[in-house]
């Protein structure tokens, strides 16, 4: 009887150790690849000299002083909020506009499927394809100035990519044109997912379109749209590729970012204990986003 007893325990046990088996080798993984890279970077914000240093000298938060004090990184800072605030609305707001029309009836199934190539194309290329098409269609000579001449909206071309006043624009013009269509197809699956029910019953209520949308489209996408803009905030913000690929941060720190300073502090400058203390920082922003977005998700199961 014991020996059946304990047989069944191991069993159990056996049977309770299964995923956490299959899981080890991904746990280990990330373990190597993401948890000790972090600690490594919050240990060198705390450090002098590192890498190149054999003896890096402790410092405490004096890193963390320097960085915030540097202009430059004022300049990344207010850069970064213009990039992020302007493009998560401009995301919405299309993304919102598109979704409504390829879900409307009035539209055929062949006329949806032509718009949702159309509109979704942007979101099948690259950083690296975005960037080059962009900086070709901004260039003085390029087609973006031709089609403005042609129409007698301006006299000169433009230098869209290399004006201090213009840059930071263009550069947050084409995220948005690349960022739009995951707005669009998130909300799009969202609005296929509400019942016509509601819809049904508030016309029988009298309500007219904007009621409706107000009163029942955007409380049934509320969720959705909270988790996009969390989402969204994080990935706009940590944007790296497509500001380098066209503008480099420049001229003159138009287009500086965070990324853009992180990455010239370490790769440019040498100064990995400040790359480090403002990958820090970016990590701490994106924590605290992280973590209202798991709230949110929690509360809404």
């Amino acid at each position: 009887m014991n020996q059946t007893a304990g047989k069944g325990k191991k069993d159990i046990l056996k049977r309770q150790a299964t995923p956490y088996v299959y899981l080890l080798p991904t746990v280990v993984l990330m373990f190597i690849l993401l948890v000790i890279p972090i600690l490594m970077v919050i240990r060198y914000s705390f450090y002098d000299n590192v890498i190149i240093n054999k003896n890096p000298v402790f410092v405490g938060l004096q890193n963390y002083k320097a960085v915030l004090s540097d202009p430059n990184f004022l300049v990344a800072i207010r850069n970064t909020l213009f990039f992020v605030i302007v493009s998560i609305i401009a995301h919405l707001i299309i993304g919102m506009v598109f979704a409504l029309v390829l879900n409307t009836r009035y539209l055929g199934d062949k006329t949806k499927g032509i718009f949702r190539v159309i509109y979704a194309l942007p979101w099948m290329f690259t950083a690296s394809v975005i960037a080059i098409l962009w900086r070709m269609m901004l260039n003085p000579n390029g087609v973006i100035n031709y089609l403005i001449t042609s129409m007698n909206l301006v006299n000169d071309n433009i230098s869209f990519l290399a004006s201090r006043d213009i840059a930071l624009k263009a550069v947050t013009l084409i995220n948005i044109w690349s960022g739009y269509p995951f707005y669009m197809i998130s909300i799009l699956a969202g609005l296929q997912g509400i019942s016509t029910d509601l819809y049904e019953a508030s016309a029988l209520d009298g309500a007219n379109a904007v009621q409706t949308y107000f009163r029942i489209t955007v409380p049934q996408l509320k969720p959705i749209l909270i988790s996009l803009l969390m989402l969204d905030f994080v990935w706009t913000l940590q944007q790296f590729a497509l500001i380098w690929m066209t503008t480099g941060g420049g001229p003159v720190n138009a287009t500086e970012t965070i990324s853009t300073y992180i990455y010239k502090q370490g790769f440019t400058k040498y100064q990995y204990s400040m790359a480090s203390t403002g990958a820090v920082i970016l990590l701490i922003v994106c924590t605290i986003i992280g973590i209202f977005y798991v709230r949110q998700q929690r509360s809404g199961d």
